[in-house]
């Protein structure tokens, strides 16, 4: 089951194949990239992967990956959804353009994924931020997620939070 989500001023659509060139326009600009692939520039082809692998996601879980629309234009502006995570809980993920920064815009939209996915009744959902992402932590913790780890993975400090649903 693949559902469209409405806030006040945004629409998130389910990624869907057709989506590749402009995610990839996305996961590849270098602000974005930064802390979400750890600055590497990913392939095409792994792009298409995240998009199958979400298809998969919404088929068997009922989450995926969804784009972020601005109601007012229309215009792609970033992602936000859950993977399963190594625990098989939700993981939430976001991304915005730099264009759109300090608008509020990750906080609304992982606000809305957020109880859309609490409500298919998993235990808790989960988050996973680079140390230094500050403005991520801060979405994090205006959402309602509360730190439970630090780690070090591949020389990276790693905050890890959770969300008890």
């Amino acid at each position: 089951m693949k559902i469209s989500i409405e806030t006040a001023r945004l629409k998130l659509k389910p990624c869907h194949p057709n989506d590749l060139e402009a995610v990839h326009t996305l996961w590849i600009n270098d602000r974005i990239r930064y802390f979400l692939f750890d600055d590497r520039v990913i392939s095409s082809d792994e792009a298409r992967s995240f998009i199958q692998d979400s298809l998969t996601n919404f088929e068997q879980h009922g989450y995926g990956l969804w784009l972020i629309y601005l109601r007012k234009n229309h215009a792609l502006i970033g992602f936000a959804g859950c993977l399963q995570s190594e625990n098989q809980s939700p993981s939430l993920i976001y991304g915005i353009h730099p264009d759109y920064w300090n608008e509020g815009y990750a906080t609304e939209a992982a606000s809305s994924v957020l109880r859309y996915v609490s409500s298919l009744e998993f235990a808790c959902i989960v988050a996973d931020v680079d140390e230094p992402n500050i403005a991520s932590i801060q979405v994090l913790k205006k959402l309602g997620m509360k730190q439970t780890k630090q780690a070090v993975i591949n020389q990276k400090p790693l905050l890890y939070f959770e969300y008890l649903c």
